[in-house]
């Protein structure tokens, strides 16, 4: 079993910045991909960014690729994901999670793709206008 803890959430304004942490309680399989959706009221959650623990690859929604920037926190269970320039389309509840692999598909909600064996609880991300 492997427990991820967030932090790193708040309130900005339009424009501003947050970084977000996440630390898994080992460095497993279940870990070799990490990385963060997000759920905003009323919608699918949804991929936002994720990283290969092992091999270094990166990935990135439309929406934010070039807003965001996921790294490995100076452990392989420990990332970090830096967003600027937050948009008010950007609040949501953001979960950090762990799987075996990662999968593109996650970017886009549907029925049918395997999710992430691993969640974090989550940390709020409120961006005002």
């Amino acid at each position: 079993q492997v427990q991820l803890v967030e932090s790193g959430g708040g309130s900005v304004q339009t424009g501003g910045s947050l970084r977000l942490s996440c630390a898994a309680s080992s460095y497993t399989s279940a870990t070799y991909c990490m990385g963060w959706f997000r759920q905003a009221p009323g919608k699918e959650r949804e991929g936002v960014a994720f990283i290969d623990t092992d091999g270094g690859s990166k990935y990135y929604a439309d929406s934010v690729k070039d807003r965001a920037t996921i790294s490995q926190g100076g452990a392989k269970n420990m990332i970090d994901l830096q967003m600027n320039n937050l948009k008010p389309e950007d609040t949501a509840m953001y979960y950090c999670a762990a799987h075996l692999y990662c999968n593109v598909d996650w970017f886009v909600p549907q029925r049918g793709t395997p999710r992430p064996t691993y969640w974090g609880q989550g940390t709020q991300v409120t961006v005002s206008s």
